[in-house]
C-alpha cells in the first residue's frame, strides 16, 4: 500500500504493508532509528514519538492511521521546546544506558507542549507510560523542570 506521510516536516511517499507498525516503517523503510523498540505492546514507552503533538507509541500505532498528521520523531524533534528538553538532558546527564531516552524525551517534549509548568504529579501521570530500566526517574522530573523553567525564561 503506498503510503503519504509527514515525517518530522518532510513529506514520505513509502510503500508498505497496509497494517505496518509506525515503528517498522520508520526504522526499516525511513532508516529514523532514533526510535526505538523497547516491548511491542505499548507499554515501555521506547517507542514513542509525536502525532500532531501527541505522545503516541509507534509499535502499536499503525502508520496508515497517521497519513495527514504530523509526526515527529526524535530526530526532528528540534523546535526550541523540543531542543530545549534535549539540551537539559543532556546537561543533567539524564540518560545512563539509554535505551529509552529518546521515548522519554519524546514524552516529556509532548508534556511541556500541552502543560508548560506541570507539577510533579502532572510530571509523574505523563512520565509513568515510560519505563527506564536504569532507574533515572528522579532525574527525569528534575530536568522536566529545568526546561519548564528555561522555556519560561525565554518567553
Amino acid at each position: 500500500m503506498e503510503m503519504k506521510l509527514n515525517i518530522n516536516g518532510t513529506e514520505h511517499t513509502v510503500d508498505a504493508a497496509e497494517d505496518i507498525p509506525l515503528l517498522w516503517l520508520l526504522r526499516d523503510h525511513l532508516s529514523l532509528t532514533g526510535t526505538k523498540y523497547g516491548c511491542g505492546m505499548a507499554q515501555c514507552g521506547a517507542c514513542t514519538v509525536m502525532v500532531d503533538g501527541r505522545a503516541v507509541r509507534a509499535c502499536t500505532t499503525k502508520a496508515k492511521s497517521v497519513q495527514g498528521k504530523a509526526i515527529t520523531t526524535i530526530e526532528g524533534n528540534h523546535d526550541k521546546l523540543g531542543a530545549t528538553v534535549i539540551a537539559v538532558w543532556n546537561e543533567m546527564n539524564v540518560h545512563q544506558c539509554g535505551y529509552c531516552q529518546s521515548g522519554q524525551v519524546m514524552t516529556a517534549t509532548a508534556l511541556l507542549r500541552r502543560n508548560p509548568e506541570p507539577d510533579d504529579a502532572a510530571i509523574d501521570r505523563a512520565m509513568s507510560v515510560c519505563i527506564c530500566r536504569c532507574g533515572t526517574y528522579q532525574r527525569v522530573r528534575q530536568a522536566i523542570k529545568r526546561a519548564s523553567d528555561q522555556l519560561k525564561r525565554q518567553a
